[in-house]
Formats: C-alpha cells, sequence, structure tokens
C-alpha cells in the first residue's frame, strides 16, 4: 500500500521506486491513495494511467476524488478506481473492488473531514454480503482523527487483513498486528516532494499560517519521498502475516 501520491513528483517517484520494490519483495498487489496526483489535489484518467502503468493494480481516493470533474465518468469504468464506500447512496463510482483475488475497499472518516454516512456500519453492512468470497479483505481508512482510525482497526480486527490509514500524509511509526490478526498503521504517509509541507510548497504554507488569508498552494519541488508499507497476508484464513514499513528518499 502505498501513501497518498502528490501531483508530479509522486507520479515521478511511484515511477522511480515501484518497480524495484516490486521485483525486489515479490509484491503481487500494489494500492495506492491517489486523491491527490493530479496537480496536488483531484485525480484525472491520464494521472490515474501513468499509475497505473508503473505498476499500480487498484488506486484509493478520498474527499478530494471529486476536485476534477473529468474523473468523474471515470468512477464507472473499467479503470480501476474506488472511491470511499460511505459517500451518500447515489455518488459516481464505488467503494470497493475485487483485484487480483483480493477485495480493496475505500472508506472516509467523519471526524474533522466532513458529513459522511458512518464507515463503522457500512463495513458491517458489506462484510454481510453473502455474495463476497474474498478471504483477502484490505481497507484503506482516508480519515483525519488518529483516534478514528484506531477505532476502526479495532473494531474490524479479525474480520478484514488489514486497516491503512491515508489523508495526513505524515507516516505513522504504530504499523503493527492487532490481537485478531489485522494488519494496522494509522497513516502510511505520503509520496511526494520531501522539501514540503506535507506535499505543499513550504513558504506557500508558511505563508497561510501567518496571515490567515486564502491562499493558492502549489505543490512543492525537487528530491522526492516515497513511503509506503508491506503486508504479507495468509491466503487461507485472510490474517495478516506481517507488516512493515517502506521509505525511500530521492537524493537532492
Amino acid at each position: 500500500m502505498i501513501g497518498d501520491v502528490v501531483g508530479r513528483p509522486g507520479r515521478r517517484a511511484v515511477r522511480k521506486f515501484l518497480p524495484g520494490l516490486s521485483h525486489d519483495y515479490g509484491i503481487n498487489l500494489v494500492i495506492a491513495n491517489g486523491e491527490n496526483c493530479a496537480g496536488g489535489i483531484g485525480i484525472t484518467s491520464d494521472t490515474a494511467k501513468e499509475l497505473l502503468d508503473s505498476g499500480v493494480n487498484i488506486i484509493t481516493t478520498g474527499n478530494h476524488v471529486w476536485a476534477k470533474k473529468e474523473i468523474i465518468p471515470y468512477l464507472d469504468s473499467e479503470l480501476p478506481i474506488i472511491r470511499p464506500l460511505n459517500f451518500p447512496p447515489g455518488a459516481p463510482g464505488r467503494g470497493f473492488l475485487v483485484v487480483n483475488g483480493a477485495l480493496i475497499v475505500n472508506l472516509i472518516g467523519r471526524v474533522f473531514v466532513g458529513e459522511f454516512d458512518c464507515p463503522f456500519r457500512v463495513m458491517d453492512w458489506l462484510l454481510s454480503q453473502t455474495s463476497l468470497k474474498q478471504k483477502v479483505i484490505v481497507v484503506d481508512f482516508h480519515a483525519e482523527a488518529t483516534s478514528e482510525k484506531m477505532a476502526m482497526g479495532r473494531y474490524l480486527d479479525g474480520r478484514v487483513s488489514a486497516v491503512l490509514g491515508t489523508h495526513t500524509h505524515i507516516g505513522t511509526v504504530d504499523a503493527g498486528i492487532l490481537p485478531g490478526g489485522t494488519a494496522y498503521v494509522t497513516d502510511v504517509g505520503m509520496v511526494g516532494p520531501a522539501d514540503s509541507v506535507i506535499g505543499v510548497d513550504a513558504e506557500s504554507a508558511i505563508h497561510s499560517f501567518l496571515t490567515g488569508m486564502p491562499h493558492r498552494f502549489s505543490v512543492g519541488e525537487g528530491a522526492v519521498i516515497f513511503d509506503a508499507v508491506l503486508i504479507e497476508v495468509d491466503e487461507t484464513t485472510g490474517r495478516a502475516v506481517s507488516i512493515q514499513r517502506i521509505q525511500r528518499r530521492e537524493e537532492a
């Protein structure tokens, strides 16, 4: 699972690091959160295809999925892109998809993020569907509050293979296996410019905090970082065997 991919630098980092990692570790499923891969906010069909061409198998999103309106028709197409399952009924797209024999689910949190349907109850509904036969189930929980993410991890422990947090762009140090066999991390991190404030040009971000005025942000430049987690899952039980953090940094 690759952390939030930010803009052109993030896409470049995926192209640079992912093929070698897939080869070295024998990875057979790559998930990437791509809701910020187009200009730092939103996703387009072209930027999605660039990630897929770099070795990503499925793209998850979050609260910025609608930022580039042109993506909307593609959310119900053959492109393997999913949006949060707990968006209100009638929203374009789908909240889960089966890829390489695994069920990948996208959820969005409600604390400090927005008014959405309950992510806990919508997962109960999904897991109750008798038509779902997959043992390996991976959840991208796109949320702000660490408490909400940890609660989701505990709530789904033993019922899914992994609960992986995205959205804050800051990787956390708590990657581990919960008592019921679910791999968990509060936030995977970010793929994008290292010299930035969560992907944004640092001077722009600082100016905004100093003045409190609306400011047009731009994606940072320079050397890139690549944050991800690697999970091994027992395909017969659906339980996680291991989770480890992977970090790569480009030399300036």
